[in-house]
């Protein structure tokens, strides 16, 4: 009989778990691309260098510190406008541009924290922030609802996703064809059923829906 070791499993699940233990902030997360990232070869090939150069990524905090100030309860969510498609391993997207919006509620002090905060997770996405708003930020991430989540950052960015079902294997050979954009410590695929930005500053603004270009999350640091 075969024997399968469970210790690669095991030592993942331990080093994930005791990350989230040690991490000084940690929250949940969401992120939208204009390219699905469930996926299978064929359509991912058909959207590269013609999608994929949009994203929008949020992070709640639930606890903890950045640059000594407390974020719990905060949000931060960034738009990114980026030259070619995310992810693609041949493709040159950065340097991109984006916008932040920072949650309304920050008081000066944890507004900047926040902005800190966003480029040190966002890396290149958003090493080039043209500009930051301060706006009212509602995200929700339904825990009993697989990859169910909602996210407003005042009237210009709208996300609405849900868990991926039978019907979206469109050709049957779908896999998680992108990893998300930033380091998390669990990130689920989700279909987006609103994905908007409808905001200055990055000279383009999207609508799409129904796309296979989500990813509901958590994270720690």
């Amino acid at each position: 009989m075969r024997k399968i070791s469970l210790l690669p499993t095991m030592v993942s699940v331990f080093l994930l778990t005791a990350t989230a233990a040690l991490a000084q902030i940690k929250g949940e997360y969401l992120e939208t691309r204009s390219a699905d990232v469930y996926t299978g070869q064929c359509f991912a090939n058909g959207e590269m260098n013609t999608a994929g150069d949009e994203a929008i990524v949020a992070w709640h905090i639930q606890e903890g510190n950045w640059d000594g100030v407390s974020l719990a309860g905060l949000s931060v969510v960034g738009a990114v406008k980026a030259q070619a498609t995310l992810g693609d391993p041949y493709g040159k997207p950065y340097p991109a541009k984006s916008v932040l919006f920072v949650d309304g509620q920050a008081s000066p002090q944890q507004r900047q924290a926040l902005i800190n905060f966003a480029q040190e997770m966002g890396g290149e996405l958003l090493r080039h922030i043209v500009k930051v708003s301060d706006v009212t930020i509602d995200m929700q991430v339904l825990h009993d609802h697989h990859a169910r989540a909602s996210l407003r950052a005042g009237e210009f960015v709208a996300v609405e996703t849900r868990g991926l079902t039978d019907k979206d294997h469109l050709c049957g050979n779908e896999t998680t064809f992108y990893p998300p954009l930033t380091d998390t410590t669990h990130a689920m695929p989700a279909v987006a059923m609103t994905d908007q930005y409808l905001g200055k500053g990055l000279d383009a603004s999207w609508t799409f829906h129904d796309k296979r270009s989500a990813f509901v999350g958590t994270f720690a640091r």
